[in-house]
């Protein structure tokens, strides 16, 4: 990709799955990379496995002190930030929004709304020009059952990434990726074998994304290549959300 090569990016959930995916890829594009997630020991495996990865730095995205605190630490290796790839998040399967207690809602709301923000916020302190990518899902634009607390933060994130997007323009481009099923430890967690294959059998290409397929997306929308390119949301789903209920 064109003009990644020496850009400062940050990413956050970048320990695991597709944030990790994305930090490999940047560094593999000659990016100087830090990592933020909140589980210490997935930091240090990230770290031994991707060595050319400048730091990574322990913090839970949904305390605003602890954001605060890894962007403190983050000035002791870059001057600016040219690109944020806002990817950290978390995901509760339920049995309905009956079932949901307000500190479920608060956590999942705290992580992958108010989070994208914190870290926002921080990098903007420190970004005069630059690119800013928010993880959102195609569970902002669906309704899928057992997620509604995630839904909702997740359609959020869209709304706030076109206010971003027209607020910080021209300097700054902002866009969201909507990804559908990627297999991703968190993916693991939550579903069986034959919840993998329910599915797969309504994903038109058959299986979940590979955490690499949505870097390279990213890696896109952060390059010269997509200069044009702010305030919209981009889908990689398999072709999940186009096909209509049997």
């Amino acid at each position: 990709m064109q003009g990644l090569s020496n850009k400062n990016v940050v990413v956050t959930g970048g320990a695991s799955g597709i944030g990790k995916a994305s930090a490999q890829r940047f560094a593999e594009e000659g990016a100087k990379v830090i990592i933020i997630d909140r589980n210490g020991k997935a930091i240090d495996q990230t770290m031994t496995e991707l060595p050319t990865l400048v730091a990574g730095l322990v913090a839970d995205v949904s305390d605003p002190d602890a954001v605060a605190q890894a962007f403190t630490a983050i000035d002791r290796h870059f001057q600016s930030i040219d690109v944020l790839i806002n990817n950290a998040g978390i995901s509760i399967r339920h049995a309905g929004i009956r079932s949901i207690e307000p500190a479920q809602w608060r956590q999942v709301i705290d992580t992958n709304l108010n989070g994208i923000f914190y870290v926002a916020r921080e990098t903007l302190a420190r970004m005069q020009q630059g690119v800013i990518l928010n993880m959102s899902s195609v569970n902002g634009l669906a309704a899928f059952p057992h997620y509604a607390d995630y839904n909702a933060s997740k359609a959020a994130v869209l709304a706030l990434t076109r206010t971003m997007a027209v607020e910080l323009a021209p300097a700054i481009r902002v866009n969201a990726l909507c990804p559908g099923a990627v297999m991703t430890p968190m993916q693991q967690a939550e579903y069986t074998e034959e919840m993998f294959a329910a599915v797969n059998a309504n994903i038109p290409l058959g299986r979940h994304a590979d955490p690499a397929e949505i870097a390279a997306f990213f890696a896109f929308l952060a390059s010269d290549e997509a200069r044009f390119i702010t305030g919209h949301h981009y889908v990689i789903d398999g072709g999940e959300i186009a096909r209509a209920s049997a």
